[in-house]
Order: structure tokens, then C-alpha cells, then sequence
């Protein structure tokens, strides 16, 4: 409802359910909510997909608006007219809607499909995603190579390796995933090469969050050693990616191989003074074709630059913290606004990841830092064992021990604490900056829109430690 409210649409197009971890989600109370909310709807496509069954009073069959053929009717349009609409996450508040355009979308399409993937006739992409995460559109630009595209529904961890038998019956070429599902495919007991003919797997591109090294090596030892493994980050926003691998640079684990062709990106400090080889703010200095044209219902712009021009007047600022090195390549260390800063000392969070993930006995952890009255700072670490393990002394100094050794003493949380899970947006990035907010004493329904959570429950239980260990939130709750 907080994203197709504010589109305010006529037409509602809606399954009946689907699958997920082996179970059958039946969705009809959900569209017969959205029927009832959604006042500007004239009409609702119903399309049998999970269940055998006629759909609800008042809608039209998907079957019957196929029935009717007609071709296609195309209009001129300018450059910068209207495509889709695209949300943000809305873990912080109302999703923004980002406007996107045909030729912006268009030139990046062909761009991200043809110079980056390099995808070509014949050729398969296999895209482990949601219509939720932009990834789906992104993949559309297979299609201008003619180029195929595999699509799977349900968890791509469910049965744990799906999604690699996927890739070996498809005969895919190029694949794109969560980092998360590296990590978790990780934990297998049969690699996957020896499992499945992954031959025509020649490039894995892995975006979401920041692929640890561990996850490079696994991929290049239990998948395919002669695979191009390429760590890209981009966004909803541009519906693309700024940067990622190519062709000409060596992997390194751990980096992302540099600027994508088109992306004039760089590390910026508060002062506006680009850095190489310090971390600074990820910043893009001149236009991208794929910028959103305008944000959904923002009459004069005043969100658009509150969000991404506030800071640096005409420099996109994206909220990452990066480092370019000198060899062209970079890290991504985390969102700006969830950096950990100690001692006067800039920590990014996916650091403390590419040590803690797949950890023996670790399955997931969040990292946080909040400042504290008196200039205190706390730094914490939430901790996901494996399955029966447990958070005692033993785990907590093997933890400290590498995070000292492999970082630097200033690493070392103040506590570690065990959690029942990690919470993530929908796309399986991990919520650090809502949690942080609930650790500074915001209440929940401030700190995070739940329905953008994969867990929402989670949250509640994060919300409590922070009353339990911080005092009240501000609204006294």
C-alpha cells in the first residue's frame, strides 16, 4: 500500500499466490485488501497461478485478456518521457518513488547488457531475484542482445542448491545474485561443480551487499575456476550499476574491479576533495542516462534534491562509504550513514563482514555503532550461530581474536550479542540503519516501514534490547 497508493493505479494485475521454502503463500486476502484500498482501481486481473481455482467476484481472467489479439501500437515519445516507477527500500520512512525514462532506461539497458555482461545471441542469463528488487528490471536488457532469459520462483535456497541445478539445466552463461545467497550456498556439503555441469557458466556477478573474499574463493573453487567472479553495486535508483568488473582488470577478492564505461564516480571527502586510497563518500560528478528523470509526486524537485544533491550541489551523492585504489579497483565498505566511526576513526561495516561471514559456527551478524551521552560509543555486534551452536566465551574470543588480528584492536566490539536473526530488506540487505536508529532510542514504527522487512518480527526483538540495554525509546514506549 505505501508504494502503489501513491501511484494511484487503474489497473491491478495479481497471482493468487506463490512459492517459497517449499510451501504454497496463499495471497487472496492481500489483493482483497488492496481492492478495498486502492479506491482509483477500475479493474483486477486475476491470474491462477498457485491454486486451481476460479478468481474473486468482479475480476477479469487473465485467459480472457489474452483472448483477444491485437498488435502492438507504438507512439513517439521524447526522451526523458515516463518509463516505470521504481521504490526504494522504505526502511526509513515512505518508499520514494523513482521515475525512470525510456531513453535513459533504454541506453543503460543496452549498456549493462551488451558492454558490461556482454551477453550476445543465443546466449542465457539467469537472474536469482524478485519483481521487488530492480534486478528484475535490469535483466530486460538481455533481451535487446538477443540473449534468453531464466527466471525461478521461490527461494533460491530451497532445496539448498537449487539454484545451481537451475544453472546447469538452463545451460546458463552469465548469472547475477545476492551476495547472501553466496554465503548461504557456501555452507553446501557437495560443491556444486561436482554436482552439476556448470561448462557454459563463464561470469557470476554478485550485488546486494558486498561480497566477502571468502565468497570469491568459493565461488572460484566449488563453482567454476575458469568463472569471471564480479562484485557490482548499483541501485534501485539509477536501475543499473556504477560499478563492477570488466574484461581487462584481474579479480581481486574482496574488490570490485572498477568504473563502469559511462560512470564518472569517485571517493569524495566532506570537504569535496576526491581520495584515493582513503575511504570517502561514493559520489557521481557528472549525469548518468539512467538518473531518475523525477521522484514520483515531487512537484518541484525538493526531495530529489534533498536525496541525492543536498550535501554536494550537482554531485550525486549515493550514501556509500568507497575506496578507489590506486590499481583502479575498489571496496565498498557500507552506507555512509551506518559507518562506524571510533576513536575519530572511519570503520565501514562491510569490513567487519568480509571477516565474520562464514566464520566457522557464525551464520550472519550485524555490526553497529551509536554514540552514547558523556561522548561514549558503543559498538556492538549481533551474532547469528550456526545451526546448534550458541554465543558463549569461546565463540566470543575466536571473534575478537580475528577482528584484532585481521583488522585492528579498535574493531573489537563492546559486546557481542546473540540474536535470533538478522533483519533485511526484501532485496537481503541488512538493516543497519533502521537498527541503529532503534538503539538511539527511536520508536519502531520511526525507525522502520516493517512492510520492506523480510523479518519483520525481528525488529520487536531488537526493539527490546534496545529498551532493555539503552533506557526508553523518545516516544517513551
Amino acid at each position: 500500500m505505501d508504494r502503489l497508493a501513491q501511484l494511484e493505479p487503474t489497473v491491478l494485475i495479481a497471482i493468487d499466490g506463490y512459492h517459497w521454502n517449499g510451501k504454497v503463500h496463499d495471497r487472496a486476502d492481500v489483493v482483497a485488501q488492496l481492492r478495498d484500498r486502492l479506491t482509483s482501481v477500475r479493474h483486477v486481473v486475476h491470474v491462477p497461478y498457485a491454486f486451481d481455482r476460479p478468481g474473486p467476484d468482479g475480476t477479469t481472467p487473465w485467459d480472457e485478456v489474452l483472448a483477444t489479439g491485437a498488435a502492438p501500437e507504438f507512439e513517439q515519445v521524447e526522451f526523458s518521457h515516463p518509463l516505470w516507477v521504481l521504490f526504494t527500500s522504505g526502511t526509513t520512512g515512505l518508499p520514494k518513488g523513482l521515475v525512470h525514462s525510456h531513453g535513459g532506461i533504454t541506453l543503460e539497458g543496452l549498456k549493462w547488457s551488451g558492454l558490461y555482461a556482454g551477453l550476445r545471441p543465443g546466449e542465457r542469463l539467469f537472474s536469482a531475484t524478485s519483481t521487488g528488487w530492480a534486478l528484475w528490471n535490469i535483466e530486460l536488457g538481455a533481451l535487446t542482445q538477443g540473449a534468453g532469459i531464466v527466471v525461478y520462483e521461490g527461494s533460491p535456497l530451497s532445496p539448498v542448491d537449487a539454484i545451481w541445478e537451475v544453472t546447469a539445466r538452463t545451460r546458463t552463461d552469465v548469472m547475477l545474485l545476492g551476495a547472501a545467497v553466496v554465503s548461504a550456498s557456501s555452507a553446501t556439503e557437495v560443491p556444486p561443480r561436482e554436482r552439476y555441469d556448470l561448462s557454459r557458466l563463464r561470469h557470476v556477478m554478485v550485488s546486494g551487499s558486498a561480497l566477502p573474499s571468502s565468497g570469491y574463493h568459493w565461488i572460484l573453487e566449488q563453482v567454476g575456476g575458469d568463472v569471471c567472479v564480479d562484485s557490482t553495486s548499483g541501485g534501485t535508483d539509477i536501475s543499473g550499476s556504477f560499478v563492477g568488473g570488466n574484461s581487462y582488470a584481474p579479480v581481486r577478492p574482496g574488490r570490485i574491479g572498477g568504473r563502469l564505461a559511462g560512470v564518472d564516480c569517485a571517493a569524495w571527502r566532506p570537504d569535496g576533495t576526491p581520495v584515493v586510497e582513503e575511504m570517502g563518500d561514493l559520489v557521481i560528478t557528472k549525469p548518468m542516462p539512467s538518473m531518475p528523470v523525477s521522484l514520483w509526486n515531487d512537484t518541484y524537485g525538493s526531495r530529489y534534491r534533498d536525496a541525492y544533491f543536498d550535501t554536494w550541489p550537482g554531485v550525486w551523492r549515493h550514501g556509500d562509504w568507497v575506496t578507489f585504489h590506486t590499481d583502479g579497483s575498489l571496496t565498498i565498505h557500507g552506507r555512509s550513514d551506518s559507518t562506524l566511526n571510533r576513536q575519530g576513526i572511519r570503520m565501514g561495516t562491510g569490513d567487519f563482514y568480509d571477516v565474520l561471514d562464514g566464520m566457522d559456527g557464525v551464520a550472519e551478524t550485524l555490526v553497529i555503532g551509536i554514540d552514547r551521552p558523556g561522548d561514549e560509543y558503543w559498538l556492538g555486534l549481533f551474532v547469528v550461530t550456526a545451526a546448534d551452536g550458541s554465543v558463549d566465551d569461546a565463540l566470543r574470543q575466536r571473534i575478537t581474536t580475528e577482528l584484532r588480528s585481521r583488522l585492528s584492536p579498535r574493531h573489537v566490539p563492546d559486546e557481542i550479542v546473540a540474536a535470533p536473526a538478522i533483519p533485511h530488506t526484501i532485496n537481503g540487505k541488512r538493516l543497519e540503519v533502521p537498527v541503529k536508529k532503534l538503539l538511539m532510542g527511536r520508536a519502531l514504527d520511526e525507525a522502520a516501514s516493517t512492510a520492506s522487512v523480510d523479518n519483520p518480527g525481528v525488529l520487536d526483538w531488537f526493539a527490546q534490547f534496545a529498551a532493555a540495554r539503552f533506557g526508553p525509546t523518545e516516544s517513551g514506549e
